[in-house]
């Protein structure tokens, strides 16, 4: 492993509707030390209370991209999108010449939490687009996000990719990167390496020509898989 980063030493604000923990340099947190991997940039662990959310702001040239895992999160921008997004799903949006969005919890009752991710495009200047989709999973691992929307995944602007990793309990997996750069982050359950035990918010990057052995947990784990270039472009 090249880069580890374990769920208890990543950055934290707490704005009393938002409960976010970051695992690379965000907002008010500043570590030199965790800048990103690759093109990956940010990773938020964000918990918002009900009938709470992020009011309407901008973004320019980024992709971002919403995995829910508990509740729903109801999506409003300036291009005339509004959706609602549920849990297992996927948003992605391209915020190329600008766009404004609103991301709120609409439950009176219920906290939503998602993954919000970003990664820098390959292109700048481009038209804003927005997609969202339940993307089943078919075997160990399978396409979220691709350059090119292979087997219905949601398309990035960036020579990279996010898969979701599921393996049973005592399910055993071989990550390599070849020429290319990976980042695991654990969603939930526990995945067992030759060096450490990654838990929920867990998360390592391997470099170029690496291998990593995985034997997932008691409980099984779910994990996103980053297949990200060697360099950022």
């Amino acid at each position: 492993m090249d880069y580890i980063r374990l769920a208890g030493e990543r950055g934290q604000a707490n704005f009393g509707w938002l409960d976010s923990k970051h695992s690379f340099s965000f907002g008010s947190y500043y570590d030199p030390r965790h800048m990103g991997f690759s093109v990956l940039r940010v990773i938020n662990d964000d918990t918002v209370s009900p009938g709470a959310g992020f009011s309407p702001h901008g973004h320019q040239d980024m992709e971002i991209i919403s995995y829910v895992l508990e509740g729903n999160i109801e999506h409003k921008d300036s291009t005339g999108n509004h959706y609602v997004i549920p849990a297992g799903e996927v948003q992605r949006m391209s915020a190329g010449t600008g766009i404004t969005h609103s991301e709120y919890n609409p439950s009176e009752t219920d906290s939503l939490k998602f993954l919000q991710i970003w990664l820098l495009p390959n292109v700048q200047g481009i038209l804003p687009s927005y997609e969202q989709a339940s993307i089943r999973q078919t075997g160990k691992l399978t396409a979220l996000v691709t350059p090119d929307g292979q087997d219905g995944s949601l398309h990035i602007h960036q020579d990279a990719a996010i898969y979701r990793l599921v393996l049973e309990p005592g399910e055993e997996y071989q990550l390599e990167t070849g020429s290319r750069f990976g980042y695991l982050h654990v969603i939930n359950g526990a995945a067992i390496t030759d060096r450490l035990t990654v838990k929920a918010g867990d998360a390592f990057g391997l470099k170029s020509d690496r291998q990593q052995h995985l034997r997932a947990g008691d409980q099984g784990v779910e994990a996103l898989w980053f297949d990200l270039p060697a360099k950022a472009s």
